[in-house]
């Protein structure tokens, strides 16, 4: 799951990124059958029964936030996800094809389990095309009124700490579980939204 995880980042670092705001929020898909059975996903793939409930649970937990805009992937389990959250804070979710997940071409469908970043799938994305592409999404999706949320992917979430230079800890990663972003001075970090805090609690 590392191979190559060092030079996604050091390109997406390479690039900061500078958004206005102070804080925002990130929220990973709702889980699929193809995470759970770790295959590489086309974009139609849409939420388990699980990923449904998850993105229940995460609606609950964004609810009481003061969230203004809602941005997220067009990919089905992304674009699913932002709609349960959207609905229980009384938004429209804005749609970005740039904030889908890595196109891994003709890998779709096969195991993932030894996922190598720097791979070059036939049909594909290269790894540099796919940060290019990702950071200027992401920079574009928190140029909306504040605070936003973004709803895409694990490869989404890599690119965008790496270029905040926040340091990600592998606990943050899971499926459906809202974090915040925000920054003190000129410094970035993020932390779980908690399940009765109301702010601040649980890869593509």
């Amino acid at each position: 799951m590392n191979d190559g995880l060092d030079q996604l980042i050091a390109l997406a670092a390479a690039h900061p990124l500078a958004p206005a705001c102070d804080h925002f929020y990130f929220l990973r898909h709702g889980q699929t059958e193809g995470n759970a059975q770790r295959i590489f996903q086309a974009p139609d793939t849409p939420l388990s029964e699980l990923g449904l409930a998850q993105a229940a649970q995460a609606a609950e937990r964004l609810a009481g936030e003061p969230i203004r805009s809602v941005v997220c992937s067009d990919a089905r389990r992304a674009f699913d996800t932002a709609h349960t959250v959207a609905s229980g804070l009384g938004l429209a979710p804005l749609h970005f094809e740039g904030l889908r997940e890595r196109n891994f071409g003709a890998l779709i469908g096969t195991s993932s389990a030894e996922l190598d970043w720097t791979c070059e799938p036939e049909g594909g994305e290269t790894l540099p095309h796919f940060v290019t592409r990702k950071r200027a999404a992401l920079e574009a999706a928190l140029a909306y009124p504040a605070p936003v949320l973004i709803v895409a992917h694990g490869g989404s979430l890599f690119v965008l700490a790496a270029a905040l230079g926040v340091p990600l800890d592998w606990g943050v990663l899971g499926n459906a579980q809202p974090l915040r972003f925000e920054r003190s001075g000129p410094t970035w970090s993020v932390k779980p939204l908690l399940q009765h805090s109301g702010g601040g609690a649980a890869v593509a």
